[in-house]
């Protein structure tokens, strides 16, 4: 790990904790998924978030109850930082009975209205103007709840994503746009795809304030949500962050990533990795030895496990399911 980002942490030891077992349910959860996929028991698309764990988790540091999230296809760690259950996260992956959509939306339609989850979306900036929704909601509403609405580098190229931005600047809706910019959209790198490397300025014609965050340290994220979270609330409009992430798989299972070289990837993993910087804070600042922290993987290793024999002893949806939440 690169000793530039070791510094006194401004989180508890207790935080610190929590942040690390949260991340590692994510990336264990999604290796267990990539197992799943390679043994054909998880069929379609499935994007991994394996890397990009902090962004998700800081945010959710900054949340209270009530505040709602809604995010694109690369979903998993989503659902996992705001409590959604992983049984049925992955008896939905798997398309059993035990899944959050009864095992008929897969890995990109999940919902929890409890945790106010409302969905990864398969269309590239579609949930957008959604979580724009979410916020006028609040607004309608009189409460002083937030929308978080994320979506990625590739898809900030796109339309409806500035016409949202304009309405939510216009109504000051409390939403924070997040953009997890991992580089690379499906293939084509930033450098090639906008005209702008500075993402996070995007909103600046529509007066909407903005930051770029460095998406690999946990603590960063959570200070900078809380500033966003904080401008929201006060009734000051949205607000952009910027999330400078990176993600170690393909775009999704199906992609062998040949667009990048392997040491690149391998120079992420070793110098900026999220789970291992907070793993030196905990060990250099003396909270917590190599035993406890492995104790804590083994504890997370088994409920993956636990998700992953339950999602199997789930049967698939009864035919009659067909007709059901049908429209027409």
């Amino acid at each position: 790990m690169a000793a530039t980002r070791q510094r006194k942490p401004n989180a508890s030891k207790e935080e610190l904790l929590g942040y690390y077992r949260d991340m590692l349910l994510i990336r264990r959860f999604e290796e267990k998924a990539g197992q799943l996929y390679g043994m054909g028991l998880i069929g379609g698309f499935c994007h991994l978030y394996i890397g990009q764990e902090a962004v998700v988790v800081g945010v959710e540091a900054a949340a209270k109850e009530g505040d709602q999230r809604i995010t694109t296809y690369r979903d998993h760690g989503h659902m996992l930082a705001c409590g959604m259950d992983p049984d049925g996260v992955m008896a939905e992956l798997t398309g059993r009975e035990g899944g959050y959509s009864r095992g008929k939306g897969g890995s990109m339609h999940m919902f929890s209205k409890e945790k106010e989850f409302y969905g990864g979306h398969g269309i590239v900036g579609a949930n957008v103007p959604l979580g724009a929704g979410l916020a006028f909601a609040n607004q309608y509403r009189g409460n002083d709840n937030v929308a978080c609405t994320y979506f990625g580098d590739g898809a900030a190229n796109q339309g409806q994503v500035y016409e949202t931005f304009n309405m939510a600047s216009l109504w000051k809706l409390p939403v924070i746009f997040i953009i997890e910019n991992n580089q690379y959209a499906m293939g084509t790198s930033l450098k090639r795809g906008s005209s702008t490397p500075a993402l996070y300025t995007r909103g600046e014609a529509f007066g909407i304030p903005g930051e770029a965050v460095d998406g690999m340290d946990v603590l960063a994220v959570r200070d900078a949500a809380k500033k966003a979270v904080a401008h929201c609330r006060e009734g000051k409009g949205p607000y952009i962050l910027e999330m400078n992430t990176y993600r170690y798989r393909g775009h999704s299972m199906s992609d062998p990533a040949k667009y990048r070289t392997r040491e690149e990837v391998q120079k992420m993993r070793e110098t900026r990795d999220p789970i291992e910087h907070v793993r030196e804070l905990l060990t250099l600042g003396g909270d917590a030895t190599d035993e406890e922290l492995k104790a804590i993987d083994k504890e997370v290793r088994d409920r993956v496990n636990k998700s992953a024999e339950f999602a199997q002893a789930s049967p698939e949806p009864d035919l009659s399911e067909l007709w059901t939440d049908v429209y027409a």
